[in-house]
């Protein structure tokens, strides 16, 4: 068969290949002319034998299927032969119907394996909901949310610091069959040897927005994009920790996101407040000689600092503790075109920054027990494997059901 531009399809050369080789004459002794013409005058049955009836093979019902294992086949002419060793076929599957069960295991001396358990919680009772993947969303409502995982881990480590992320999608959602409106982002940017930052940042897909998963994941992805672009300038700005030149530049960025995020929406038929989200953002120059970070936020979630076993909530706001209120109002991207900026620092080997959306930031800031506990496991100088992390940061606190997304540092040393 040819396609539609004449080209020969390799398929067919294949396929006339194998009829020629089927329609071949079979080789045979007989028939082969280099075959030794001893081998071909070969003896043909006495016609006696080849006119004895074969014997019956058909079962006997009361004997078994073909008999007893000994017993022969006897012919016309009186003669008996052993009766051929047969061989069920090899079951499928790997056993038979008719098998005996294997002996089952004995039970092993030894401990079980080690589990971490449901997360821990405050209070005598944990809340009702039970904290695991619930229902899904349907492909055909909303692609884009039915592929979105429930859960993301993530984590790097550069030099002697370290970093772990968990993104987890919150109890209504999970009891809704709603998508988690929340993202993560972990990466790095500019180049070897000049210019790199470790790139943190956490967005909150705002509640109402019916296509804020699609603008929260959208906005990690374009933040990283186009502050890798300024790279070079931001390690220069945090070097000399000019907090004005960072603002300058980080208005530039966010004006960029928030135009694309709007034409995003309005090619998909959607009005630009659909994809309305938070982003939080920390950026880490390598260079350990640079300790101070720079920081930038549309809309609310936390940011807070863990030295020496002590929460500061709130680091880059006037107030510093928090006040534990929850308020619903928030900026967010695409309408917002500006950030709030700032520099952190300069920070000291061993400090735990913590960037989070509100779904993390708000029970911390109300509940001593969570912030005791996280204290406990973040702050004893151990950074956790990624499977322990995402069990801490699921501590759970009754009525705090959204998603919760937390990015936490480990400061390295000063080499």
């Amino acid at each position: 068969m040819r396609d539609q531009g004449g080209v020969n399809d390799p398929l067919d050369e294949t396929w006339r290949t194998a009829e020629r080789v089927v329609a071949a004459t079979p080789v045979s002794p007989l028939t082969h002319p280099e075959w030794p013409e001893a081998d071909r005058e070969l003896p043909l049955p006495d016609p006696e034998v080849r006119s004895r009836p074969a014997p019956d093979r058909r079962p006997d019902l009361e004997r078994g299927a073909y008999g007893p294992p000994s017993q022969a086949c006897a012919w016309e002419d009186g003669q008996t032969y052993p009766e051929p060793d047969r061989q069920e076929p090899h079951p499928v599957g790997g056993f038979r119907a008719d098998q005996p069960a294997a002996p089952a295991e004995q039970p092993s001396s030894e401990a079980p394996p080690p589990t971490l358990g449901e997360p821990a919680h405050s209070g005598t009772k944990p809340p009702m909901y039970p904290p695991v993947p619930l229902e899904l969303p349907y492909v055909g409502a909303d692609p884009a949310a039915a592929v979105l995982p429930d859960i993301v881990v993530d984590g790097a480590q550069h030099g002697s610091s370290c970093v772990r992320a968990a993104s987890v999608r919150g109890d209504s959602h999970r009891y809704l069959g709603e998508p988690r409106q929340d993202a993560l982002c972990v990466t790095r940017i500019g180049r070897p040897g000049a210019g790199e930052l470790l790139v943190l940042a956490v967005a909150d897909g705002v509640g109402s927005a019916a296509h804020s998963h699609v603008g929260s994941n959208e906005a990690c992805r374009l933040t990283a994009a186009y502050l890798d672009r300024a790279a070079e300038d931001l390690c220069a700005v945090l070097a000399a920790g000019d907090g004005a030149a960072l603002a300058q530049l980080v208005d530039g960025v966010v004006g960029e996101i928030a135009v694309l995020l709007t034409d995003l929406a309005l090619r998909n038929g959607h009005p630009p407040a659909a994809y309305a989200t938070t982003l939080r953002v920390l950026l880490v120059p390598l260079d350990p000689a640079v300790r101070l970070r720079g920081f930038f936020a549309v809309g609310d979630g936390g940011t807070a600092l863990l030295r020496a076993g002590r929460w500061t909530l709130d680091i880059t706001e006037a107030g510093g503790e928090g006040s534990g209120v929850i308020d619903t109002r928030t900026d967010a991207l695409p309408l917002a075109r500006s950030a709030t900026t700032s520099v952190i620092g300069p920070v000291a080997p061993g400090d735990v920054l913590l960037l989070c959306t509100d779904g993390l930031s708000t029970p911390l800031a109300g509940e001593p027990e969570m912030r005791a506990f996280l204290a406990s496991a973040w702050g004893g100088g151990t950074v956790p494997g990624p499977a322990d992390f995402l069990w801490q940061t699921q501590f759970r606190v009754k009525s705090y059901d959204d998603d919760r997304t937390a990015v936490v540092l480990w400061e390295g040393r000063n080499e």
